[in-house]
């Protein structure tokens, strides 16, 4: 075994700091990410995910701008763009695509103006590349206790409104016949998700960090029809493809081209699609299954009658 291991990992990965920093961050984003996935995925948002996951690119590319935190502009930017799509956007699922297409746009105009200014004033920089595909190993120790704070808000967002979030994900006009507020929780569902998309597009990039919200969750919920056990293998699911994604990518350094590595957020997000289509395939072999148990059972009953 310990051949085998030695095989697997490259020497100093354990005792590597930026692999641990990276190894720690992507593990709360996971865990938060799990959380929020869920619920993005019964609620029909992932484009909106998808589109604050973009946004964030002109909040990053604008801290880079004026030299503050990444986390900070993503942050910002995030809480914002959601704020302004729930301000102009309707309870429809289409008034709020529409809300989510037009802030959407607007903000990749500034973020084009954001990184032309800065690669202007930067003679040489990897910028534009950590914007958007990120890198967990660039990050820096002092980023831990931000990250776990933004984790906490949306952790304790999700737990905080569990129940009347999960009805108002599954029937709006269910909860709303009860008495739950539907558009405030959907303000505080969207606040949860605008955070933690910044806490994802700072370790996988602003483009891929969708794909660690829905991604785990989507799978989870394949695997298991109860949202509460779906949060929870949808966290493992992100830790595992998180760490895995950092292991293969400290090995890649030396795989061709040699001494430059390959992107964590490459192996994450592939990861994440290989356990998605795997849970398919054995969701759909579950099916049939039950199908045939349920022929079988059909056959005798006719046979005995």
């Amino acid at each position: 075994m310990t051949g085998v291991l030695a095989a697997l990992i490259a020497p100093g990965f354990f005792s590597s700091q930026p692999v641990q920093i990276a190894a720690t961050v992507g593990a709360i984003v996971a865990l938060v990410a799990g959380a929020v996935g869920v619920f993005t995925v019964l609620r029909g948002q992932s484009f909106a995910g998808e589109a604050l996951g973009d946004i964030g690119t002109t909040g990053e590319s604008g801290a880079f701008l004026i030299g503050v935190g990444a986390l900070w502009g993503l942050a910002a930017i995030s809480v914002a763009a959601a704020a302004v799509m729930e301000l102009i956007g309707i309870q429809r699922p289409r008034g709020r695509d529409l809300a989510t297409g037009i802030v959407l746009g607007a903000s990749l105009g500034l973020a084009a103006l954001f990184l032309y200014l800065y690669n202007v004033d930067q003679s040489a920089s990897g910028a534009t590349f950590t914007i958007l595909f990120g890198s967990p190993f660039a990050l820096a120790s002092s980023t831990i206790p931000l990250v776990i704070a933004f984790a906490a808000l949306a952790l304790t967002l999700i737990a905080v409104l569990f129940r009347p979030l999960l009805l108002c994900s599954l029937s709006p006009e269910l909860a709303a016949a009860r008495g739950i507020p539907v558009r405030a929780i959907g303000a505080a569902y969207l606040l949860a998700l605008a955070v933690t998309v910044a806490l994802a597009a700072s370790t996988i990039g602003t483009i891929l960090s969708t794909a660690l919200i829905v991604g785990p969750a989507a799978t989870a919920l394949r695997l298991t029809r109860s949202p509460g056990k779906a949060v929870i293998v949808a966290a493992a699911i992100g830790i595992g493809a998180m760490w895995l994604g950092i292991l293969l990518a400290y090995d890649s350094y030396n795989w061709p081209p040699q001494q430059h590595g390959w992107p964590v957020s490459f192996f994450v997000v592939t990861l994440i699609l290989a356990g998605y289509l795997l849970a398919g395939l054995a969701q759909f072999r579950g099916r049939r299954a039950r199908a045939r148990s349920a022929a079988g059972v059909a056959s005798l009953e006719h046979r005995v009658g």
